[in-house]
């Protein structure tokens, strides 16, 4: 404990000086001073500021009504507001007088346009197979009786032949039907088909072709009025009138086309492809070419007489 204490009282001697401050070099000279403790004033903290007691302030909500003096069970009675004097009440949905057929093929018509329909119920210049007969009938395959479609055009199948189709699995086969209807009215048309089978693609043919009708221009003689010539793919078809007593002097697809299309006294030639589909297609197409001498004389301004002048 003598020892502890000496030591203490030697270290108590000595003093411990500051390290000195830099400064300026002019106060180099002058004597060095200890630093001075730093005083808390020199530094203020902020004020603490007074929070103020916040009031509860009871806001305004919406009042609640509370019906103590209704008794629930007891029938309370509605008086609603007079109706106008041309109030009409609507009828339910069960009601009578119901639409008619008409009206209701009118309203698909204007909807969705004429599509297998036999007849036009807002003017409409079509010939397409009537959609009772397609229900009845079926494309899918049904073995029911097929009733045929009365509309007066008459059907020609001109080429049936079977197509295959390579898939991953191997061939699809199918068969292709070539079909020819016309009124012999001077109305004809040209369709083709795909199914399974032979009845069915013939049918699918038949409105292909009935979707496809053209008018042909015919004189008093039941022949063209002038000559014309189409092509279609590398098929070529030559067209020319003939006299009355001629008949019709063609060959292979071009005949039934003319036939079908009321054409009496003609002369057709096939140049080129002998493909069935395409000479019919490029007879459709001459057929097309061809226009009335009343509306050559119309287009020009002139009488008809002197067309020929």
């Amino acid at each position: 404990m003598a020892a502890s204490a000496s030591s203490l009282s030697t270290f108590s001697s000595l003093s411990i000086h500051n390290p000195p401050r830099l400064s300026h070099p002019s106060s180099i000279s002058h004597s060095l001073s200890p630093l001075k403790p730093l005083k808390f004033s020199q530094f203020p903290l902020p004020k603490p500021q007074k929070i103020s007691s916040i009031k509860a302030t009871s806001a305004k909500t919406d009042e609640t009504t509370y019906f103590d003096n209704i008794d629930p069970e007891e029938i309370s009675s509605f008086n609603p507001p007079e109706r106008p004097e041309d109030f009409v009440p609507p009828r339910s949905f069960d009601e009578g007088p119901f639409e008619t057929e008409d009206e209701i093929a009118k309203a698909y018509e204007e909807i969705y346009g004429p599509a297998y329909s036999g007849e036009t119920f807002l003017g409409n210049d079509i010939y397409v197979m009537d959609s009772k007969v397609k229900k009845t009938s079926g494309f899918r395959g049904s073995q029911g009786k097929r009733e045929k479609v009365k509309d007066g055009f008459d059907e020609r199948v001109v080429q049936v032949r079977r197509v295959t189709k390579v898939v991953k699995g191997g061939k699809q086969l199918h068969f292709r039907a070539v079909v020819v209807v016309g009124d012999k009215k001077g109305q004809v048309g040209v369709g083709v088909g795909k199914a399974k089978e032979v009845a069915i693609a013939v049918q699918k043919s038949a409105v292909n072709a009935r979707r496809n009708v053209i008018t042909v221009p015919m004189t008093k003689y039941s022949t063209f009025p002038h000559r014309a010539d189409g092509d279609y793919g590398a098929a070529k078809v030559m067209l020319r009138p003939a006299s009355p007593g001629t008949g019709v002097i063609a060959g292979g697809v071009v005949r039934i086309v003319l036939e079908m299309a009321g054409v009496e006294n003609a002369l057709g030639k096939q140049l080129g492809s002998n493909n069935p589909l395409n000479n019919a297609r490029a007879t459709v197409v001459a057929v097309q070419k061809m226009r009335q001498f009343s509306e050559v004389a119309q287009e020009r301004g002139i009488p008809m007489e002197e067309l020929w002048k």
